[in-house]
């Protein structure tokens, strides 16, 4: 009978007594994700970052198989200086026919330094027979082979069980034997693979706890999420008996992914109290999760759990008038166990508690103001329904709320009019023309600006405009833009949303506008950014 989960903590460093594992395959299994394309500087740099979360093994790629994960091995060995993982090196069994020590691929995993090595092996007797062009004993021996070899060079070696599930349903007494095979020449963790991610936590379960029986060999999972179920099926592999997870970082993988490193481990240590990362790392997991997407270049998903900003965001009324009174209410931990934050949206769905809990959060004390937070609640209210939405432009709705409190709008500069020419040229080419007219510290200004369309010509002619002025707005530039067609059954008519995000170099915030046209609405947009630029740079109101 397997221990309970709580039970089975120990050395989370990789070294040879660990009694649990947290191997993460970003850097192999990940990077075969759609969309990214890894240099082996991103792979050395994301290294960093697992390392500094507290992995226990990092699966850099499979040397030998192609140039750029040869060379990620090479330079590991001189510029990876890991403090909590160990590098893993992964390839396949030897071939059909062959010896182990003298295959060539085998080599190149020797040769790779890394002192852990990951084989793929099949572990269906379908795929044997066909993808391998071999015998069901000749597999065997091949996982024999290759297994006691490495091992007698002094390699820690792992085996994966390629297709272990459907194969196991498929002839169970095989599978077991590519389980006991491995186990039997030395490695030291055998990997049941849901390859095809179509298996669900019960039958995980159940089949882990009969091969953890019946073969005697310490057990890992690896959980594609074909079905939605990756993370809960390393987990029901966990309650079944299995001492090592692999998994990747934000669930990156081949089709739909991987099971997620950050979910897995936050379970691990706050559902089952279980230790499995070093003291203090767990609190880093928002951060390494969100460095690691802007590594990949993939922006980091606003609604995975524990790390995701939404993750802790409460939108409704009801929500928020508990929260008030006690987060635990409606959180089921404390976000900040995992580097992460409550937030309060502000919606036509606030009520008074979202209100002075935003309030709060923005460091803007309502002071219990009732009749105060009304207008605010009814001023939201209102704007929404025109088309606005301030969950996702917190700059703007704290720009609103400053003018609440103080009884006046928050003004740098003050705009006269402004005017936007749009030409289209016999070549086809097209000229974006836009001339400001505005007022600051007293002054009149009128500038123009051309851009390569009419919304950046719009933010290079307020640049003109009010750097001079305003020498703090060099700093400051457009990261993000999106616009959105409101109530589109109006055709060309219909109003449209646009939402700019800016930054000054270190932080970063958002801003809506909402008007007849999208120029329009981007004008609003952008003057409510360069005004919250302002206000963060602690330049005085002086329009």
């Amino acid at each position: 009978m397997s221990s309970s989960p709580s039970e089975r903590t120990g050395n989370v460093t990789g070294g040879l007594d660990d009694l649990f594992h947290v191997f993460d395959t970003t850097l192999r299994d990940g990077a075969q994700r759609e969309g990214i394309n890894l240099t082996v500087a991103d792979k050395l740099a994301i290294a960093r970052h697992l390392d500094d979360f507290g992995v226990g093994f990092i699966e850099g790629g499979w040397p030998g198989a192609n140039p750029r994960d040869t060379e990620f091995f090479a330079r590991a060995q001189g510029e990876l200086d890991l403090r909590h993982a160990r590098l893993v090196a992964f390839g396949a069994t030897r071939r059909a026919g062959a010896k182990a020590s003298e295959d060539l691929q085998v080599k190149a995993l020797l040769e790779s330094g890394a002192p852990v090595i990951t084989l793929v092996a099949k572990a269906h007797d379908r795929h044997v027979e066909l993808a391998l062009r071999t015998t069901l004993e000749e597999n065997l021996e091949m996982v024999r082979d290759t297994v006691s070899h490495l091992v007698a060079q002094g390699r820690r070696v792992f085996v994966d069980c390629e297709h272990f599930f459907d194969g196991y349903r498929a002839n169970p007494q095989y599978a077991k034997a590519v389980v006991r095979a491995a186990h039997e020449a030395g490695a030291c963790v055998v990997v049941l693979c849901d390859t095809n991610g179509g298996m669900l936590p019960a039958r995980i379960q159940a089949i882990v706890q009969r091969v953890l029986a019946d073969t005697g060999a310490r057990l890992g999972i690896h959980a594609q999420d074909d079905t939605g179920c990756a993370v809960a099926n390393t987990l029901a592999a966990v309650d079944a008996g299995v001492t090592h997870v692999q998994c990747t970082a934000n669930g990156y993988g081949e089709r739909v992914g991987n099971a997620n490193l950050f979910p897995v481990v936050a379970a691990l240590e706050l559902k089952y109290a279980m230790k499995v990362l070093p003291e203090g790392k767990l609190r880093e997991m928002t951060r390494i999760s969100h460095a690691i997407a802007e590594v990949v270049n993939l922006t980091p998903a606003t609604h995975q759990p524990y790390v995701g900003v939404s993750a802790f965001a409460h939108k409704a009324g009801l929500h928020a008038s508990a929260i008030k009174v006690d987060p635990d209410l409606y959180q089921h931990i404390d976000p900040e166990l995992v580097g992460n934050r409550l937030r309060m949206l502000v919606s036509d769905m606030a009520g008074r508690a979202s209100i002075e809990l935003k309030g709060r959060e923005l460091g803007i004390d309502l002071g219990g103001d009732r009749e105060l937070v009304g207008r605010v609640v009814e001023r939201v209210k209102e704007r929404e329904l025109k088309g606005y939405t301030y969950e996702a432009a917190d700059a703007s709705f704290e720009l609103m709320l400053r003018e609440e409190v103080e009884g006046r709008p928050l003004r740098y500069f003050r705009v006269e009019s402004w005017r936007a020419i749009l030409e289209d040229r016999p070549d086809g080419s097209h000229a974006n023309e836009v001339t400001v007219k505005l007022w600051a510290k007293g002054e009149r200004i009128v500038a123009a600006a051309e851009g390569n369309g009419p919304v950046n010509a719009l933010d290079r002619a307020l640049r003109v405009a009010l750097e001079k002025i305003y020498p703090q707005l060099a700093r400051l530039g457009v990261v993000d833009y999106k616009g959105r067609i409101l109530e589109a059954r109006h055709g060309t008519q219909s109003t449209t949303r646009v939402l700019i995000s800016m930054t000054d170099g270190r932080h970063e915030w958002s801003t809506v506008g909402v008007a007849e046209n999208v120029i329009a609405a981007s004008w609003a947009a952008l003057e409510d950014a360069y005004t919250y630029g302002l206000l963060r740079a602690g330049v005085e109101p002086a329009a």
